[in-house]
């Protein structure tokens, strides 16, 4: 019997399910906060907590005053201000959901002021708990304090030598789940699973966005923390998770293949277009460039690179999210591989009990098989630079952005390696650590790339190996670097807009006059709202300095976003002639195409002229508004690398303005106007 989508929606919601968003959320004309309105405070609990708060940051200041003579202290000073954070944004920010988290706020004051003290007097008990510990890390993209938990075996010796299998486990959907809900359920719930000898960490990674964006580095930057305090096994890290920490798994997984022993997600969704036809019924009306950006998460696409990345789906039978499993199933067939999926039988959105034992026996026997740390055989795809390795291999240029690439490449006997099937690729990388290069380094390695023989590099004595080769017209050629020495696209250059909010960033606001007061007011508007967005969204407080206090190294040390106009902005007068977008007093040009600067405004993403090894960006925060925070499946970019935002038309839900123009910077960073 065929099953409407309406009828498994109420089964969903029925069995115990979620229904965090769905039809309702289609109206961009009425779009509820996320996360929501919290309860009202009250007075009395508001003043003692605040009165707490006070101390817990006169404690945090203490410590700053410690740490000239003791830098360790400041290391650990995370782990304090996860509390001072966690309840000084669910009291600032309107953000207690439940009563009985007044009562949470209190304790978690406490823990951090307790900790405080502990570090004063130079210990730090915590670092040698097991069980549920809840620690912080220094995010490197908006210098705050992240909090992550942990499951830490009760066996684990600290000063013994043993490395211990890591899961990652990323949280489901959970609009009301802000900081300090998250570090109290981390420390009094292990999750869905905690097997045995087993480190299980669960990243915070900045709320509800699917482990997208700042969430996605986040996790990458907590399990490095990890691996930094805790003996982890290397080859037995696993990504798991269920709901939208199942897409969180499937994102992980393909994205990043090589770095893990294998992969558990659960029902979530791994695509855009046919999960919000599906479960959201929305009508989609994607712009072209749109469409080309859903590249960038779009896990089908990625399908292939699971074949380093051995994987069991599970997802209930009358799950409609078991729509992501299906066509993540789909799409590997497609490249010959075949999905182990256990399903639940009758079961809706949730991990059936009955099925946990095998869906461990089976994840078990990943882990202990172990991550191939240099295969034989490399098939590889991506659609951008942001995600360009797989193991020994690297891709540097591409031919053109958006458009599939893929590679396979395979060690044939004791001196040959065969690179073949190469699509829009234009150079590569072939690399191997000391140890790890099983060629014969007595005789030159031969690389052959679609039927061209080259003579490579040497293996050198350590058994490490490095080559790296480009394409001249038609034939290819072994160079003496990955970068080309002119501007290009490169991995952590590549655009779009969004990619400058992955890594750290400094917001530098005008103190000028601007060209005219309607651009100036939309500008004013929008800076103010990516700040306040950035904090709800993704948690943190944007770095901010004036156009006059930028000093050389901040320009080093981050992606520089401007907001103003060359008039405004003392800084963006100094690079505007070195744009390939001219902004004027009177137009603004953009190849052949003109617009009237009195109402209209660029934005765009660049490399920074003065540091051309960072971004430059105009007048942009991240791309996708307050519509797209109600489906993880629709925050994706909205925006390519330029646009030239019409400000008569007023921002809404979905676009900061009217799009006059907009497209994709060529692969030298080129003006090009059309749907390419």
């Amino acid at each position: 019997m065929k099953i409407s989508i309406p009828l498994l929606l109420i089964l969903w919601v029925t069995m115990g399910g979620l229904l965090a968003d769905g039809p309702s959320d289609n109206d961009p004309d009425d779009v509820r906060r996320i996360p929501p309105p919290g309860i009202e405070v009250p007075e009395k609990d508001r003043r003692e907590i605040e009165l707490e708060l006070e101390r817990l940051a006169d404690d945090i200041g203490a410590i700053l005053d410690l740490s000239g003579d003791r830098p360790e202290v400041l290391d650990l000073l995370p782990d304090v201000e996860i509390f001072y954070k966690s309840v000084y944004y669910s009291l600032e920010y309107d953000e207690f959901q439940r009563f009985e988290e007044i009562e949470i706020a209190r304790s978690l004051i406490a823990q951090g002021r307790a900790r405080a003290q502990q570090l004063m007097e130079g210990s730090a008990p915590w670092l040698y708990q097991t069980g549920l510990v809840v620690r912080g890390f220094r995010s490197k993209i908006d210098g705050s304090a992240q909090p992550y938990g942990l499951v830490i075996p009760e066996t684990y010796q600290f000063d013994g030598e043993k490395s211990h299998r890591l899961d990652l486990w990323f949280h489901g959907r959970g609009e009301r789940s802000t900081e300090l809900s998250f570090i109290h359920q981390r420390q009094t719930n292990p999750g869905q699973f905690a097997p045995p000898e087993t480190i299980v960490l669960h990243p915070f990674a900045r709320y509800s966005n699917g482990n997208k964006f700042a969430g996605e580095i986040d996790c990458l930057e907590a399990l490095d923390h990890v691996r930094q305090l805790y003996r982890v096994d290397e080859d037995r890290i696993l990504v798991r998770g269920f709901s939208m920490g199942g897409a969180a798994c499937w994102n992980l997984a393909v994205h990043y293949a090589d770095r893990w022993a294998g992969a558990n997600p659960g029902a979530g969704f791994a695509e855009t277009a046919e999960f919000l036809k599906f479960f959201q019924e929305e009508t989609l009306n994607p712009t072209w460039y749109q469409r080309k950006l859903w590249h960038l998460y779009d896990c089908t696409d990625y399908a292939l690179n699971l074949y380093h990345c051995p994987t069991v789906a599970y997802s209930g039978e009358l799950d409609p999210q078991k729509q992501a499993a299906d066509i993540m199933a789909e799409a590997m067939r497609k490249e010959g591989m075949e999905l182990a999926h256990l399903i639940g039988p009758g079961a809706g959105h949730e991990i059936l009990e009955a099925l946990k034992p095998e869906i461990e026996r089976r994840v078990s026997g990943i882990a202990a098989a172990g991550r191939e740390q240099v295969p034989r055989r490399i098939r590889f795809t991506t659609w951008t630079l942001r995600y360009n390795r797989m193991h020994w291999l690297t891709i540097d240029a591409l031919a053109e952005h958006w458009v599939r690439a893929r590679a396979e490449a395979e060690i044939a006997g004791s001196h040959r390696v065969i690179i073949k099937r190469l699509q829009n690729v234009t150079a590569f990388t072939l690399s191997m650590g000391p140890g790890q290069c099983p060629l014969d380094n007595t005789r030159v390695p031969i690389v052959e790339i679609d039927g061209q023989k080259i003579e490579a590099a040497p293996v050198m004595s350590d058994r490490s190996w490095t080559a790296h080769f480009r394409k001249s017209g038609e034939t290819w050629e072994l160079v003496t670097s990955a970068q080309p020495g002119y501007l290009a696209k490169r991995h952590g250059l590549q655009g779009p807009i969004d990619d400058a909010f992955m890594d750290s960033f400094l917001m530098v606001m005008p103190t000028g006059e601007p060209l005219n007061e309607e651009t100036g007011r939309w500008v004013t508007a929008e800076m103010e709202r990516a700040m306040v967005h950035w904090r709800q969204q993704f948690r943190g407080d944007a770095r901010q300095k004036n156009d006059v206090d930028v000093t050389t190294d901040d320009l080093g040390d981050h992606h520089i976003v401007l907001w103003g106009d060359p008039q405004s902005n003392a800084l963006m007068a100094r690079i505007a002639d070195q744009i390939p977008i001219r902004w004027g007093e009177g137009e603004i040009i953009c190849g052949d195409s003109r617009y009237d600067s009195a109402n209209h405004v660029p934005i765009l993403i660049y490399p920074n002229p003065l540091n051309p090894d960072r971004y430059i960006v105009f007048n942009s925060g991240f791309t996708y508004r307050e519509y797209d925070y109600l489906n993880n499946a629709r925050q994706v970019p909205k925006l390519p690398d330029w646009a030239v935002i019409d400000v008569r038309v007023p921002p809404d839900s979905r676009r900061p303005g009217g799009i006059a123009g907009a497209g994709f910077f060529g692969e030298r960073w080129e003006l090009r106007q059309g749907k390419r």
